[in-house]
């Protein structure tokens, strides 16, 4: 049930048709798993409190440094050499005090992946590479839990949702060996394609909306430009099909 408070924090929110009352309290019994505290995960995360999901279970093993501030929102000067996770979970609780967060600096492994994302209504993809997003989808395939995909470079970004069993994966799009190194970042491309994962996540939760399913939406940043292609599961993805 939602109290009095919850009506006029949502207010805006519950002023949506397609969320309303129902959709409001699905998301206050909702569990979304996010993969990362960094440039997409930020967004994302922040969203998703704002928006009142009652839990959202956030991993990262990794350390705020100076060079993360320019795009990693969740953290800011003070918290240069803290733990990305405990971090984050200091900021979600000054903006929502009414959530529950469970954050976590554990590394995400293949012997660890289906224990911490058991038990979620959602995955959030906003991982930087492409070992651990693969691990993350094998995981959600295997649990028939949505995967909500995000990847950024540069100005560009790109995001896609899983349906496991009804969509193409992770394992159906990404081929070849994956980028060594670093990559360039603006730090306003995450907040784009994380503002979009938290909508799909909010979409799939309450029912709302037509999900990102099957296809691959492309974010151009310096042509302030969108494009979208439909992805088809491949009958031999080692993933999802008899590969």
């Amino acid at each position: 049930m939602l109290s009095a408070q919850d009506r006029e924090r949502y207010d805006r929110q519950i002023m949506i048709s397609e969320i309303g009352d129902k959709g409001q309290v699905r998301l206050q019994k909702a569990v979304v798993f996010i993969a990362g505290a960094g440039g997409l995960g930020s967004p994302a995360a922040l969203y998703l409190a704002a928006a009142g999901v009652g839990t959202l279970r956030i991993i990262d093993n990794d350390t705020v440094t100076l060079s993360n501030l320019n795009r990693q929102i969740l953290h800011g000067d003070a918290d240069i050499g803290k733990n990305k996770a405990a971090s984050a979970e200091e900021t979600l609780q000054r903006l929502n005090t009414g959530l529950q967060f469970q954050c976590s600096p554990e590394t995400i492994t293949a012997a660890n992946v289906v224990d911490l994302v058991q038990g979620s209504d959602l995955i959030i993809d906003a991982m930087d590479n492409i070992e651990t997003r693969l691990l993350l989808n094998r995981a959600a395939l295997g649990l028939e839990i949505p995967l909500i995909h995000g990847a950024v470079n540069g100005f560009e970004g790109r995001a896609m949702v899983v349906l496991p069993g009804r969509t193409a994966c992770l394992g159906c799009l990404l081929h070849g060996k994956p980028q060594a190194g670093k990559f360039p970042v603006l730090g306003a491309t995450p907040a784009v394609i994380g503002a979009i994962q938290a909508t799909e996540a909010i979409k799939a939760i309450t029912g709302a909306g037509r999900l990102l399913a099957g296809r691959l939406l492309r974010y151009d940043g310096q042509a302030m430009a969108f494009s979208e292609f439909k992805i088809n599961r491949n009958p031999q993805c080692p993933d999802c099909g008899k590969g």
